[in-house]
């Protein structure tokens, strides 16, 4: 029971079954009480409809069998009380016109037999105006007769006239009902459209960690289940960056611990290399230690790097910014590895401008950048022997003609030197853009 009670559809349902059973019921209801309050308005004493009028005054006649004429007389200023509007006047046994109402009233004073016939042609029928009763005073016609005659307009009841006049009420009331339904329902679904807003507002706008805020719950429908859901979602959510960032960080320390740790005994193979290249060793011997010189100096480059990339990761790396003339600086970088291209017989183009190119850098990234690039080159472009070095359109390009980052070289690796030239080159607020192929990569480095 409960559930249906916080069901929409059953709120709707419930709606629906309360507008379609108000409108059959409301209708006999509405009728009762709107023609009630009309029958109050009615005389209790007086008639309208003509039968009752006849029957009525027929009554009256034959109850003042054997009166006076006063008590006639009486009797005829009772009912002209009553039916103010009307005409009366009774004539006696002898036809002479006694009471008139009112006095006025243009009827003969002596009725004779002619006249009594014409007056009854005249007046006879249910459509003639006014409308005329004759009855005999008593019960053997022989003291006289009572004429009455009322308007035609004055038979329509005061009820009559205020239903006319009101009529139109009936279906405003009626027409008010269902308006009531389209209000309601309208003020369900604007309820219902106003919360599925604010939780697409909620969803549509996280917070600075990324994830939206949970939603107070204020009912247990549908769309209150479905924000529950949601905080749930949210909830999980949360947890999950926690534990991803607990997991980043145990990542960055173990990185930074390792890179320290395989320092000293690094640092000590080399020293015993160095030793051994001053020994007399064989040609094999020789080769061997050159080997291990090789493997030990890639392992430092990648200790190195892996150590620069966490500082990087982390915000730690020493960065100092300021105005450097880049066309100097990476005249001066090439010029270091220029007899490494040239001892592996590289084709080198250089187009250095004799120029100045500020750019808002720090000096040792930007000089670490480019070491980077070029060692890319000597590792893994050997195969295509082409170096090119240019400064064009404001921007550095440097190009190879090797396999292609897609391709296979002699020499593998993670891919970190790329990763850390991406994340200082965004720190300088430079663009960079790489088109790689079997052909080649072309490498271009410039302002955003």
């Amino acid at each position: 029971m409960k559930k249906l009670r916080n069901s929409l559809l059953a709120q709707y349902l419930l709606i629906i079954l309360v507008a379609t059973m108000i409108l059959p019921l409301s209708l006999p209801i509405v009728s009762i009480i709107f023609y009630n309050s009309l029958e109050k308005a009615d005389d209790p004493v007086r008639y309208y409809n003509g039968t009752d009028l006849e029957k009525m005054w027929i009554e009256t006649a034959k109850g003042l069998s054997g009166a006076s004429e006063a008590e006639i007389h009486q009797k005829l200023l009772k009912m002209k009380n009553i039916y103010q509007e009307a005409s009366m006047y009774w004539v006696d046994d002898s036809g002479q016109t006694k009471d008139k109402f009112p006095s006025s009233l243009a009827v003969p004073d002596t009725w004779s037999a002619s006249d009594a016939i014409e007056f009854m042609k005249k007046n006879r029928g249910y459509t003639v105006d006014p409308f005329t009763v004759v009855a005999f005073i008593g019960d053997k016609q022989q003291e006289g007769f009572m004429v009455l005659q009322v308007p035609r307009p004055d038979m329509v009841s005061p009820s009559d006239k205020l239903r006319a006049k009101y009529n139109y009420l009936f279906p405003i009331a009626l027409l008010s009902i269902f308006a009531l339904f389209i209000i309601i329902s309208m003020l369900f679904f604007y309820r219902i459209r106003k919360r599925l807003l604010h939780l697409q507002k909620v969803m549509a706008t996280p917070e600075a960690t990324g994830i939206p805020a949970m939603i107070e719950v204020t009912k247990d429908d549908e769309i209150g289940r479905l924000v529950q859901s949601f905080n749930r979602m949210v909830q999980e959510l949360e947890t999950s960056r926690h534990r991803e960032i607990e997991e980043e960080e145990l990542r960055k320390e173990l990185i930074a611990n390792l890179s320290h740790d395989l320092r000293t005994p690094l640092t000590t193979i080399r020293g015993h290399a160095y030793r051994l290249k001053k020994e007399s060793l064989s040609t094999t011997g020789q080769k061997s230690l050159d080997f291990i010189d090789e493997k030990v100096n890639y392992m430092g480059e990648l200790i190195e790097n892996l150590l620069s990339y966490t500082l990087l990761t982390t915000g730690k790396y020493p960065y100092y910014p300021e105005k450097v003339d880049v066309v100097r600086l990476i005249r001066n970088s090439f010029s270091s590895w220029y007899p490494v291209f040239e001892n592996h017989q590289f084709t080198i183009e250089v187009d250095i401008p004799e120029r100045q190119l500020l750019w808002e850098v720090d000096p040792q990234w930007m000089h670490r950048v480019l070491d980077n690039l070029f060692q890319n080159i000597d590792r893994h472009a050997k195969s295509g022997q082409f170096v090119a070095v240019r400064v064009e359109d404001e921007a550095i390009i440097i190009e190879d003609h090797g396999p292609g980052m897609k391709g296979k070289s002699n020499q593998t690796g993670i891919g970190i030197g790329l990763s850390i030239i991406s994340l200082m080159l965004k720190e300088m607020k430079l663009d960079w853009a790489i088109e790689t192929s079997v052909r080649g990569t072309i490498m271009t480095i410039k302002q955003i």
